[in-house]
């Protein structure tokens, strides 16, 4: 496995001067943002489209620090009821694709979009409950516009040679494991998970069976390495579904938290085992939004917990059951 990093952490640098930091951390893919939510601050999509040029300066680049990219990343809402934003999201994802392609990249991490309720709403609905009955119904629209749209992604993407990430996430119509199987089962083999572990915990769902029910899916394209803390003492009182703004710490039920900070080195020992049970062997990618410390000591101290807990080399033989 190899430690990675969702760079839109470091905005704020150069591809150029980020690079040798994140080198001499030990760090070997990066998953920059083209687009969408992540931004595009280190790899903009426009100036490397179909520029071999600029394709080739960015190779060395990579080359010269023993980097790759390990997903390129556009968390967007294709689905939204507004056309206008849903056309920019679409675009930016097709893009996406075609520069993965272009650049020997396998993977385009995403969000699964969220549609309106109805075809006569206005704002994206987020469904929780079955009932009343026209909550039902809206989620029955929701997923015949998600296959849709995601069938023909998953077309365009194998005519790329490229695999779809989905990050599970609230707020987005595919937000847990089941609803990942769903649209993988009606959509195709290209579309799978970016698993974030961070948004899973909250919920109540426990990671290394996620991990298991995707991974027998064969349905685990990427990994975010992005812990989560329950606060007791306010969940008590209002649950998990916070609406607290993300600065308000102390009062809110659950923050983003560094690895490591969520959870012990025990558990996440237990994350990279099952991720390799299930036959992922690729990045972990880090991804910092955690409020209670800088941006450069939080990645820090997880790229320090990963090192110990990722395997470097192949399984041996199980001599011992000969």
């Amino acid at each position: 496995m190899e430690i990675g990093v969702h760079t839109p952490v470091l905005a704020d640098e150069s591809l150029e001067s980020m690079l040798p930091y994140l080198d001499g951390l030990g760090v070997e893919t990066i998953e920059p943002g083209v687009g969408g939510h992540p931004g595009e601050d280190h790899l903009t999509r426009s100036e490397y489209l179909d520029d071999e040029t600029e394709q080739a300066e960015l190779r060395d680049l990579l080359e010269e620090y023993g980097m790759r990219i390990s997903a390129l990343a556009t968390h967007n809402n294709p689905l939204h009821p507004d056309e206008e934003r849903a056309e920019e999201a679409d675009t930016e994802l097709r893009e996406a694709i075609r520069l993965a392609a272009q650049l020997e990249v396998g993977t385009v991490t995403c969000f699964s979009g969220l549609p309106a309720g109805s075809p006569t709403d206005e704002v994206p609905n987020w469904i929780t409950a079955p009932w009343p009955p026209e909550h039902a119904e809206a989620l029955e629209y929701q997923w015949e516009q998600a296959i849709e749209y995601w069938g023909e992604i998953a077309d365009y993407a194998a005519d790329q040679g490229v695999d779809i990430a989905i990050e599970l996430h609230p707020n987005m119509l595919v937000y847990e494991p089941h609803g990942m199987a769903r649209l993988r089962e009606e959509t195709g083999d290209r579309i799978g998970a970016n698993f974030d572990p961070s948004h899973l915990y909250w919920q109540g769902i426990t990671i290394t069976d996620a991990i298991r029910y995707l991974g027998e899916r064969e349905a685990i394209h990427h990994v975010h390495a992005k812990d989560t803390r329950i606060y007791d003492a306010q969940a008590r009182e209002k649950g998990v579904l916070d609406t607290t703004a993300y600065d308000d710490e102390p009062n809110r039920s659950w923050l983003f938290r560094s690895v490591g900070y969520g959870h012990d080195e025990t558990h996440w020992k237990d994350i990279v085992s099952t991720l390799r049970m299930v036959g992922y062997d690729g990045a972990l990618s880090i991804e910092h939004e955690d409020s209670l410390t800088s941006s450069r000591e939080g990645l820090e101290k997880a790229i320090d917990l990963l090192g110990r807990a990722i395997f470097e080399t192949e399984p041996g033989e199980a001599y011992w059951a000969e």
